[in-house]
């Protein structure tokens, strides 16, 4: 139903107070193209007497065009006696060197640079400074569609936020028509983009094309939508409190590494679940299927996401979701006694003592000084690497010493050693090795301890 005329910049005031979308005391940036949505933004922006500036991009794409926009965005701000920023792009050059559309293009480019604005602007002042877009009624309409068309979960279903970190939409209420009514009824002049009918754009064909023909058989279309996006909105909120509070359930965190019970977790039998669970880690939808077969996989088989942040690694009946660990090839030189070293498991102190006087600690190595020497070596641990546990005569390779201690993935990747004339004296946090240790004819120990 459309909103009557005279009340639309009420309306616009109750909606931006009842939804908290910004104050009488923020500095809004307005992104505007010339088009009728961001001259009415403006215009109701002067008329609320909020404080805000202008910015355009020129996409310098349909030639004088888009020179003859940026010429009327200039005059708008005069008009409305407000500051402006301007900013021209190479679109095409920037699509074509980094094989995006022009669509995704320009998008890219606006959002990188009223960014960079938004975040200047807020160094310069104290106040909190927002961008607003002029996205309404029927944008919501096209994104939902073409959300749907394309293949979404229920978030994709609730349109366009009016909220997202620094951005306000504040004229999602309103539809087109509303708003050709207001820039009639208030005399606003405005540009008119061509681009806007060519069906080659996604959108519009959308806009131009299907829902006029949905129209002729629903005519009710646009605010049957309308209605169903709020109702998505709600459900997705619900949604989301439900999935949380499982999740905080299933999850274990140890550190970094959370931990999921594959037994619980399949019981729900539920992919969207499984999708929230594993989504703010960097994984995807098409990446669901894969996590369902590591709950039949043997231990060591894992997912990596495509960010290359994180892995989902089986191990036993366990899925740990942990960081990937970056090539960490550090080697910390320890030349004398009393001397600190931090890395990434802690604080590793070496001192001496004539004391023989060994803790079980696992966090302390006690080394029978005369049998090591310096310099010692801190390092990762390292494929081919052995040591002689202590107790045992024979040599064992780390590999095989961390399946004896049912270490998962990540902490094998993790695991450090010191290394003290080409052999490993100690894997830390572990077990000594047996060649180094302290006897009845030991005189002097070393002491190398982990603080965590």
């Amino acid at each position: 139903m459309a909103l009557p005329l005279h009340n639309m910049l009420d309306l616009f005031l109750k909606h931006i107070q009842a939804k908290l979308l910004f104050t009488n005391n923020d500095k809004l940036l307005l992104a505007v193209s010339g088009g009728i949505d961001s001259v009415v933004l403006c215009d109701l922006c002067a008329k609320a007497g909020f404080s805000f500036s202008i910015a355009h991009c020129n996409f310098q794409l349909r030639g004088e065009e888009s020179n003859r926009d940026e010429k009327f965005v200039k005059q708008l701000a005069n008009k409305y006696q407000v500051p402006y920023f301007i900013q021209k792009f190479e679109t095409a050059i920037f699509a074509k060197e980094n094989k995006l559309s022009i669509q995704e293009a320009a998008r890219e480019l606006r959002y990188n640079w009223f960014n960079g604005l938004i975040e200047a602007r807020n160094l310069q002042i104290k106040t909190r400074s927002l961008l607003l877009t002029a996205h309404h009624a029927d944008d919501n309409i096209e994104t939902l569609l073409m959300h749907f068309f394309r293949g979404t979960g229920l978030a994709g279903l609730t349109g366009i936020p009016e909220i997202a970190n620094y951005i306000r939409r504040p004229l999602l209420p309103f539809t087109k028509e509303e708003l050709r009514k207001y820039v009639t009824a208030n005399q606003l002049s405005f540009v008119e983009d061509s681009s806007n009918q060519s069906i080659k754009y996604t959108r519009n064909y959308f806009r131009n094309e299907l829902l006029p023909a949905i129209a002729n058989v629903y005519p009710q279309v646009q605010e049957n939508l309308r209605n169903n996006i709020e109702r998505f909105s709600e459900i997705e909120a619900l949604y989301q409190i439900a999935t949380q509070q499982i999740i905080s359930k299933l999850c274990k965190r140890k550190g970094k590494e959370v931990q999921v019970p594959i037994k619980q977790l399949a019981a729900y039998n539920n992919r969207a679940l499984i999708y929230e669970l594993i989504s703010p880690y960097g994984f995807t939808e098409k990446q669901v299927e894969e996590v369902v077969k590591l709950f039949s996989s043997e231990s060591g088989k894992y997912v990596n996401a495509p960010s290359g942040t994180h892995r989902i690694i089986r191990h036993r009946h366990w899925l740990m979701i942990s960081p990937i660990a970056g090539a960490e090839n550090q080697h910390f030189i320890i030349d004398s006694v009393d001397t600190s070293i931090q890395f990434s498991l802690g604080t590793l102190t070496v001192r001496e003592t004539q004391h023989v006087n060994p803790d079980t600690s696992s966090k302390l190595a006690c080394i029978d000084t005369r049998l090591m020497g310096y310099p010692l070596i801190l390092r990762k641990y390292k494929a081919g690497d052995y040591f002689y546990p202590l107790g045992m005569r024979k040599k064992k390779k780390l590999s095989r010493f961390f399946i004896d201690q049912k270490l998962s993935k990540t902490e094998k990747e993790n695991m450090w050693v010191v290394e003290s004339n080409k052999k490993i004296i100690w894997v830390v946090g572990y077990r000594i090795d047996d060649r180094v240790k302290i006897t009845n004819t030991t005189q002097a120990v070393t002491v190398i301890q982990l603080h965590t």
